[in-house]
């Protein structure tokens, strides 16, 4: 019955070959948090390679994996229509174009993969070779055009619990993108036979030791550090309105005395999400001042917008200290493309964000406050960038997010942000603990166990004891060069297989 499935998928031609390919994209897009669906890869990448195996040319081949592609994307960023609606007077004419606008893009990326994998013979070699240029594409789709590494397939491991935790410890070896390559050849594992279906039976095997055997080994000591993040739980509309600004900013004293409160004179640091606070710091002493007395003699990281010297608008995060001193300063530097500039390729007529809208910081910077460890520091969107989230040569002991996912409601899209996250402390083998402005808050170990958290939509305080940094794990040090390589290995091994001429292959089966 699936030799009968897959011939009839290879056999499909014209647009009901690309409504197969949307659909099996569609379907593998609920593998992803929050859902978790990982039987959709077992039947959506299967689907795909048959259909690359009918392809009679390389060029349809990449039409069906776009669109495989813009089912995969459009599913999986539909919540990106949430931020649009905030501003539904002004942008209303966006909300049926947006998101499957993105998702065309983005399925270029599926796109070449697909075309390449024509090029091996069917069966293991267009797996390996699907597998090694998907996550070609996946690096480059972190670089390209501003980059947007949301949602990569090596995500669909992070389910809640210890068996989450299990999952991503390899990533601790090979990063995200070295999980999407493995997860891609054991999803094609149903179309390859049983040698290949034991095969990956015994790599999930090992997969599950490894991870017990690195969760089950020591930490160090915890330092002696209680990290308060302050949710605020402020609506987007309301979070920029004048006339509530003074009381939104009281609110968060007031969350900060009682957090500072149940520290009980243990040593603190208090967290804010992104921009949470209205008052421009920088130039607000008495502001300054009010935070300070609120936190009680700890150290404050607090979200703000401030002005550099040629008057372009930057969000950062800056350190308060006694008497509402400026520790230093942390200015965003991976913006968000059409959220938080306007790319320079972009014609003046589709400009959505006034003035050109936030300058960008320097880079990864590690923070050295006064009586803290020293602190990396990611702002929002920076936390899906594998690899590009730390000063290497000046590493932190442990990573704060700070974000405002308020933008996106109560959907998938605050839950995929927390899921890239997570996977950024098991890459990197630092803590990482995360200040939402309406959730989800939450602390992650240096394993990515997570420690706490406070739910969506939800007003109050997180306080956690910081959990310590553990050794340098081996993907820290090899970065993206490591599952770059693997991936080149997937192609060269893929095409090193001899492949017949397709005509050779089986029958004409019809035009296109």
């Amino acid at each position: 019955m699936l030799l009968s499935l897959t011939d009839r998928l290879a056999a499909l031609r014209g647009w009901r070959a690309d409504i197969a390919a949307c659909l099996a994209g569609a379907a593998s897009a609920l593998a992803l948090p929050p859902i978790y669906a990982l039987p959709a890869l077992l039947m959506g990448i299967p689907a795909l390679l048959c259909l690359i195996r009918g392809a009679r040319t390389a060029w349809i081949a990449a039409r069906r994996g776009w669109w495989f592609g813009f089912g995969f994307y459009t599913v999986g960023l539909y919540w990106i229509t949430e931020a649009i609606l905030i501003e539904a007077e002004r942008f209303w004419w966006l909300v049926p174009l947006a998101v499957p606008a993105l998702a065309a893009v983005l399925a270029a990326f599926a796109a070449i993969p697909a075309a390449v994998a024509w090029r091996a013979r069917p069966g293991w070699p267009a797996a390996l070779t699907l597998s090694g240029a998907w996550v070609l594409s996946d690096l480059a789709r972190q670089f390209t055009a501003t980059g947007f590494p949301w949602n990569p397939l090596g995500s669909v491991w992070e389910f809640p619990g210890r068996l989450g935790d299990i999952m991503i410890q390899p990533a601790s070896l090979a990063g995200v993108h070295g999980l999407t390559l493995a997860t891609l050849v054991l999803a094609a594992t149903p179309l390859l036979g049983w040698l290949w279906r034991i095969g990956g039976l015994v790599l999930l095997g090992l997969w599950c030791a490894f991870g017990i055997l690195r969760l089950d080994q020591p930490l160090p000591p915890a330092p002696d550090l209680t990290v308060l993040l302050i949710q605020g739980n402020v609506a987007q509309g309301q979070k920029w309105d004048r006339g509530l600004m003074v009381a939104i900013f009281r609110h968060y004293l007031d969350l900060t005395r009682e957090a500072v409160a149940h520290a009980d004179g243990r040593p603190a640091v208090v967290v804010w999400p992104e921009t949470a606070s209205p008052a421009l710091l920088e130039n607000d002493p008495r502001a300054r001042e009010a935070i300070a007395d609120a936190a009680g003699g700890a150290q404050a990281l607090i979200g703000s917008v401030r002005f550099d010297n040629a008057d372009r608008p930057r969000n950062s995060l800056f350190a308060i200290g006694a008497g509402g001193t400026i520790e230093t300063i942390y200015d965003k530097w991976h913006l968000v493309p059409f959220g938080e500039y306007a790319p320079g390729w972009v014609p003046g007529s589709l400009q959505l964000v006034p003035g050109g809208g936030f300058a960008s910081g320097p880079g990864p910077q590690t923070l050295h406050v006064p009586g803290l460890p020293p602190v990396g520091v990611l702002i929002c969107y920076e936390a899906i960038f594998p690899s590009e989230v730390i000063d290497e040569a000046d590493r932190p002991a442990w990573i704060v997010n700070v974000t405002n996912d308020a933008w996106f409601g109560n959907s998938s899209g605050p839950r995929q942000h927390l899921a890239a996250a997570r996977m950024r402390a098991v890459e990197e083998g630092l803590p990482l603990l995360r200040a939402a402005n309406t959730g989800i808050s939450a602390a992650f170990d240096a394993r990515g166990h997570e420690v706490a958290r406070l739910g969506m939509q939800q007003t109050g305080y997180l306080p956690v004891r910081l959990p310590p940094a553990i050794a340098l794990p081996f993907y820290a040090q090899a970065g993206l060069w490591l599952p770059g390589g693997a991936a080149m290995l997937f192609l060269i091994v893929g095409f090193a297989a001899h492949k017949p001429s397709r005509n050779g292959e089986r029958p004409n089966i019809g035009t296109v």
